[in-house]
């Protein structure tokens, strides 16, 4: 029989409570690579921003473009700051951090390049969020490449409070694309 102490059954009911059921996501991210880990900001905390791991173009290079996003949590109560990422490739550098003004992150649309057959393949490109409140939108300093699709819904309850990325990993001598999609948690 599985016993478990009070603190950890608070705890669990604590983490149900926290996230609404919801996911976010776009139909036209790429499908090559796989899903990391879900990763939440601790239990009270909500995305207020973001950045991305951006490899720049490479000129006669293999480009992969964004390789990671990161979301910054913030706890209203304990005004804690933290920091949560899912999979994340090797290419590229961290960019500034995005936040919003007031509120929390609360949709998002991608850029994604569609395959691009024999050429070199990006995948996602950059990545907007809207601020819950406000509706003011927050761009990545990502690459040009591709086309932005349309916004996911918003949170039905709530904010962004979690994510999980699909990576693909370096094709060795073969044309890297690194993040190919995300999907957002939501919590209330």
């Amino acid at each position: 029989m599985l016993r478990l102490s009070l603190s950890t059954t608070c705890l669990l009911l604590l983490s149900w409570v926290h996230v609404v059921p919801g996911q976010l996501s776009v139909s036209y991210g790429m499908p090559w690579g796989n899903w990391g880990s879900t990763e939440m900001c601790p239990v009270g905390s909500y995305a207020v921003g973001f950045s991305i791991k951006v490899e720049t173009f490479q000129g006669s290079g293999d480009d992969t473009a964004v390789n990671g996003i990161r979301l910054y949590c913030f706890d209203p109560s304990s005004k804690r700051r933290t920091t949560v990422e899912s999979a994340v490739g090797s290419w590229g550098d961290w960019t500034a951090v995005k936040s919003c003004a007031s509120g929390y992150l609360d949709s998002f649309m991608l850029r994604v390049e569609s395959s691009q057959g024999e050429g070199d393949d990006t995948s996602v490109n950059n990545i907007k969020f809207t601020c819950s409140g406000t509706g003011a939108q927050l761009v990545g300093d990502g690459m040009p490449w591709g086309g932005w699709g349309r916004w996911s819904r918003k949170c039905p309850k709530g904010v962004i409070c979690g994510l999980r990325t699909r990576l693909e990993d370096p094709q060795g001598r073969g044309d890297d694309t690194a993040l190919n999609d995300v999907q957002f948690f939501c919590c209330k």
